[in-house]
């Protein structure tokens, strides 16, 4: 029987050991379009391609780098965001530089720029963070059919702790490090 290159085993060990460190990670603070706040130089470039390159957590903050002079930043609904609104935001920005921004509730957050004209040319951005109380966990299979409406919960459950999900997530990623560098050592 052909023996595997024992290289190829401790590169996929280190990749999955990788990739769970982040799961834990701590909050990080996010320069919006990494180039600062401002019109994208094109439809490529845009905020909405920006944002979903990123994994954002509660907790986290972003940082609007702006000319105060000539811009600003408005938290709106999601309707005001759609039509580009800038009258009656959630939030208005004090000019400061860099505007920072705690993402401390998980949902949608919408964010133009209160510059005219600038949120109809791209100045706009949806963050979404994920949080880690609230991971999706896959929906058991039902045994017997589902409950009527009438029968439906009214109260929401309540979450599970986090502490222990954290802890194992980081856990296990300082163990599968510690096995990889043995196995290197080893090689």
């Amino acid at each position: 029987m052909a023996s595997l290159n024992p290289i190829l085993p401790l590169v996929f060990l280190l990749l999955t050991t990788f990739y769970h460190l982040g799961e834990g990670r701590e909050a990080h603070t996010f320069v919006v379009g990494d180039n600062g706040w401002k019109v994208p130089e094109s439809s490529d470039k845009n905020l909405t391609h920006w944002a979903e390159t990123h994994r954002f957590i509660v907790g986290d903050s972003l940082e609007f780098d702006y000319d105060i002079k000539k811009d600003s930043v408005l938290q709106v609904t999601e309707e005001n965001y759609e039509k580009c609104n800038t009258e009656n935001p959630v939030n208005a920005y004090p000019k400061v530089k860099p505007t920072i921004v705690k993402l401390d509730v998980y949902r949608p957050h919408y964010f133009i720029s209160g510059a005219q004209g600038n949120c109809v040319k791209g100045e706009k951005v949806i963050v979404v963070p994920q949080s880690p109380e609230h991971r999706p966990t896959p929906k058991p299979v039902p045994t017997t059919a589902p409950p009527t409406p009438s029968k439906l919960p009214t109260s929401p459950a309540p979450a599970p702790a986090n502490s222990t999900a954290v802890g194992l997530v980081v856990g296990s990623g300082i163990f599968w490090s510690f096995v990889g560098f043995i196995g290197l050592a080893w090689a």
